[in-house]
């Protein structure tokens, strides 16, 4: 046989795998769920369907017309506080009011073979790809009319950095390797030296965000780390340093994991009623369009939430090839669904100061960035999850912002991460689109500090009661007989 048939034959069998492929890519998994259902603190949990191709409804970026806004809720209204920027993602508030925003994309290119090649295109057409502008740009609203008259690059030459925070003449921005401190003064144009480096951090793959969280205390710093894989495709050994939150200590610069099995946590915030962290996560894909929903939940000192073996507590994902750890059996149950396939990203829980309004003043904001694998399409929104008086979600996800997703198909932007600026105004920051909007409440007044709770500590137990021994002075020393 020739080698010039060899060759033909060789494109025709790539023609085929191709056409296979993109057959069943477009048939994909129609949600029997309705979506309502499969968010909350109680989310109806379809049976899995294992998917060997991912279903795919890629919304393509078309960008908004001149003047056009989202569609704010009831009382709210919408403005552009900051436009023409080149895929803004983070964004952070200092202290003197300055808005500081990365524009930044992933420093990875997709994978290798034929499956690197079709997500690179897939994610292409999300307007996820190109060339990292690896900034951190400085936005200043001098003139409170709420719009940005100042944009400078504040940070250049970084490495896809996203994770933004702020303390005593340090800022630290997170590569998607390692976190750097560099000193800076509020109110300069440029940091006052060369940056020193924290830590190190597990690179790119597959989630390459890494944001962070400063204690109110200013002492550590929680940094989160998304995996490589959807499942620990590669092996576990990919995943070291990676599905966790670090904690690190500024003073000693020891850090030690946090909280594990969390497959891409990004927004992290602390909860006013209980000074508690808490984080939106990511779950796993490819087990059709009503599986697994991305959830926010509280994330205590040695949480396991379970990724790759288990998701939402207690159900085991049998593609799993790895053997299951003992400490499956301490797994968490996360506290609330946003919905499967949201990409639920920015979180910022309600604070003093914000003017969004009497509705929309006790409980967490989200970014749903939204979906590329789920039929039909989910996210493409701001929503607000109210909490109680205790500091615990409840009920569904209520819309802030929408509009994003247009009934076509295609999409004008992709809400991305959501913030606090100095006046109450909420801002958003609109990746594919280059915008920073800004949502506020008009004529609503500053909101009061949410009442953290406390209670009084009780008393040390002195006594095993139920059992024969206690533990105060009538307590009994034991001999044991060897036998």
């Amino acid at each position: 046989m020739s080698i010039l048939k060899k060759l033909g034959i060789a494109l025709l069998v790539l023609i085929l795998v191709l056409a296979i492929a993109f057959f069943f890519i477009s048939r994909g998994d129609t949600a029997d769920v309705p979506f309502d259902e499969v968010t909350g603190t109680d989310p109806t949990l379809d049976e899995a369907d294992a998917e060997t191709f991912p279903t795919v409804a890629i919304a393509k970026p078309v960008g908004w017309e001149e003047g056009e806004v989202p569609v704010a809720a009831e009382g709210l209204q919408v403005s552009r506080f900051a436009e023409g920027l080149e895929h803004p993602r983070t964004l952070y508030a200092l202290p003197n009011g300055d808005i500081l925003v990365s524009l930044t994309r992933s420093p990875n290119k997709g994978g290798g073979g034929i499956m690197g090649w079709i997500a690179d295109k897939l994610m292409t057409r999300a307007g996820a790809t190109g060339e990292s502008p690896n900034q951190v740009v400085l936005l200043r609203d001098g003139d409170g009319d709420g719009a940005a008259e100042t944009r400078q690059v504040l940070v250049d030459g970084l490495d896809s950095p996203s994770g933004l925070s702020w303390n005593d003449g340090t800022l630290y921005i997170a590569n998607h390797d390692e976190v750097l401190a560099f000193p800076y003064e509020l109110g300069a144009d440029a940091p006052s030296g060369e940056p020193t480096k924290v830590t190190d951090l597990a690179p790119g793959g597959g989630h390459w965000m890494r944001n962070l969280e400063l204690h109110p205390e200013g002492d550590r710093l929680f940094i989160a780390v998304g995996s490589d894989t959807n499942i620990g495709d590669k092996g576990m050994e990919a995943e070291e340093g990676r599905a966790l939150i670090w904690e690190i200590n500024l003073e000693t610069g020891s850090r030690r994991q946090f909280a594990g099995g969390l497959r891409n946590a990004n927004g992290l915030d602390f909860n006013p009623w209980s000074g508690e962290l808490w984080t939106t996560v990511n779950e796993r894909d490819m087990l059709g369009s009503d599986l697994v929903p991305d959830y926010l939940t509280n994330v205590p000192v040695g949480a396991q939430y379970g990724w790759p073996w288990v998701y939402w507590g207690d159900n085991y994902d049998r593609r799993v090839d790895a053997p299951v750890p003992a400490y499956i059996n301490y797994v968490r149950r996360p506290e609330y669904s946003m919905g499967p396939h949201v990409a639920a990203l920015g979180l910022v829980f309600s604070k003093e100061g914000a003017k969004m309004g009497e509705n929309f003043s006790s409980g967490a904001f989200v970014a749903r960035h939204g979906s590329w694998n789920r039929k039909p399409p989910s996210g493409y929104d701001v929503v607000y999850v109210a909490f109680d008086e205790r500091g615990n979600p409840q009920g569904k996800p209520v819309p802030v912002l929408t509009g994003f997703l247009k009934d076509d198909g295609t999409t004008r932007g992709r809400p991305t991460w959501v913030e606090w600026a100095g006046d109450g105004s909420l801002l958003v920051s609109d990746d594919t689109a280059g915008i920073i909007w800004r949502v506020t409440a008009p004529g609503a007044e500053p909101q009061a500090a949410i009442e953290r709770i406390t209670g009084r500590r009780l008393p040390p137990q002195r006594e095993l009661r139920g059992q024969r021994a206690t533990f105060g002075e009538e307590d009994f020393a034991r001999e044991v007989t060897a036998e």
